[in-house]
């Protein structure tokens, strides 16, 4: 399906400039970009992080120490 997104021109740069860097296309980063917004990796990586902390909190204070 296609859409239209109208963007700001500070995020059209910043759009520009993130693709540049990686090499992609713009449409490439956007669309990875809202892949990873709409299956919430970053939920998912701090729910692991959460569990470790968790497993390994009396060796982390130790180490705090």
């Amino acid at each position: 399906m296609a859409m239209t997104l109208r963007l700001t021109d500070d995020e059209t740069e910043a759009l520009r400039r993130k693709a540049a860097e990686e090499g992609r296309s713009m449409q490439d980063v956007a669309r990875a970009a809202i892949n990873r917004y709409t299956t919430d990796e970053d939920a998912q990586f701090r729910t692991m992080v959460a569990s470790i902390v968790d497993r390994d909190r009396e060796l982390l204070d130790r180490l705090a120490q």
